[in-house]
């Protein structure tokens, strides 16, 4: 959600004549968009905020802006004004459609701008965006969150849900397909809650199903409690909805699960994973699991244990807990030393790799489709892409296969990656 919200803040910023550049100290702009949901991206932001200072003194003109999730929380706002009164803009993420006006009021005015709404109101359609990649894109379906996790600040900072009207979605996608477009990741803190007009989520994507020129849909994130029948139907069904999905878990120990407000047990979750390879044998489950939550015993860690080796998950996203300031379980009895939750952290990794593992070598032999992202960040002789189970793939090639969907037969498995030839 953050790399969408920035690529609409560089689309903005596009239009009004600037152009990127990574030399921080020749900017004239700099922005943070900062992200509250781990402990470690808000010591990033301070860290990165420091070295902009320097710059900032020697040449006044320089504009920073400050925006994102952490700026919908006061004391965060409060630690900005105090400590580093010299940043020019500070915005939320209800505002960035204001960042245009922000800005030109800084350069002409010559005046700090704060910016902060507390809900989101009105979806604003229509914001420029600036691409990463030429050939798929980020398409937000709902903004907000209803669910509030108990250790979950993104309710507070997104604000509630709100659906954007099908018809605005599917045009949006036509356009991106014009333009060169060939997968679209429908984006939302919940994108199952998707609902307006009467049309749900897995009526969305039947509608975008039908869009010509579309080739791969894709979505991010499910929460259990509201994965439907309909939705995990939708797989068998559409045949550009790829074959994977991300459906966080958490905990395997219902006791956590309650205490996290998570609203599903370890067995219903279980169930939907049975669906889901009922309808797609093939498809790629990914997954979060946070390791320490207040409270957790080593038999609540373990039973988060056997359900990963129950699921056996392509990969999982694996966290230590952090307190995150204004969230119940920040002021929970029996928080986790932290020695605790590093070797139960280790525990859990050691558990899911050895699955990656297992599932990419026994990819070996087959061929699958690889749609190109660019050259590989490991071998300059290779090119590298992702398979419709989310899947990365390296193998021979140049920058003319960027964009193209290429059959690829794989050679080998790693743990966290493919390696192919190009199939005939």
């Amino acid at each position: 959600m953050n790399e969408r919200d920035s690529e609409t803040l560089a689309g903005m910023l596009t239009e009004l004549g600037y152009t990127p550049t990574t030399d921080k100290k020749t900017a004239s702009v700099a922005i943070i968009n900062t992200c509250s949901v781990r402990e470690n991206a808000d010591k990033r932001f301070f860290g990165t905020l420091g070295q902009l200072k320097k710059i900032k003194e020697d040449r006044p003109d320089f504009v920073v802006c400050i925006c994102g999730c952490m700026m919908q929380q006061q004391h965060i706002i409060d630690t900005v004004k105090s400590k580093y009164p010299w940043v020019d803009i500070i915005f939320g993420t209800h505002n960035i459609h204001e960042f245009p006006r922000l800005l030109q009021n800084v350069i002409q005015e010559r005046t700090k701008q704060v910016a902060i709404l507390e809900d989101g109101g009105e979806i604003v359609e229509g914001l420029p965006v600036r691409r990463e990649h030429p050939h798929k894109a980020f398409v937000n379906i709902i903004y907000g969150c209803n669910n509030f996790c108990t250790y979950c600040i993104v309710p507070y900072t997104r604000g509630r849900e709100r659906s954007r009207k099908p018809q605005d979605i599917i045009n949006e996608v036509k356009t991106l397909v014009a333009d060169g477009v060939k997968e679209v990741t429908l984006l939302g803190q919940n994108v199952n809650s998707y609902l307006e007009e009467g049309t749900d989520f897995a009526d969305l994507i039947g509608l975008l199903n039908g869009v010509d020129g579309l080739e791969r849909i894709r979505f991010m994130t499910s929460h259990p409690k509201d994965l439907s029948d309909k939705l995990i139907e939708a797989y068998g069904k559409y045949p550009k909805l790829c074959r994977s999905i991300h459906l966080p878990v958490q905990s395997g120990s219902d006791r956590i699960l309650a205490k996290m407000n998570r609203r599903y047990t370890a067995d219903q979750y279980l169930a939907l994973v049975d669906k889901l390879f009922s309808v797609a044998l093939d498809i790629c489950i990914t997954t979060d699991v946070i390791v320490g939550f207040p409270g957790e015993t080593e038999q609540d860690f373990q039973a988060t244990l056997d359900l990963c080796h129950r699921v056996r998950f392509d990969s999982a996203f694996t966290f230590l807990y952090s307190t995150r300031k204004g969230t119940p379980a920040e002021n929970y009895p029996d928080q986790i030393p932290e020695d605790v939750k590093h070797a139960r952290f280790n525990r859990l990794v050691e558990v899911i790799n050895r699955y990656s593992a297992e599932k990419n070598q026994a990819y070996v032999g087959r061929i699958v489709t690889v749609l190109v992202d660019g050259i590989s960040k490991t071998d300059a002789a290779m090119v590298s892409g992702r398979t419709e189970g989310y899947k990365l793939v390296d193998f021979p090639g140049d920058s003319h296969l960027i964009g193209e969907i290429v059959k690829v037969e794989i050679t080998q498995g790693k743990t966290f990656s493919l390696r192919g030839k190009q199939s005939q």
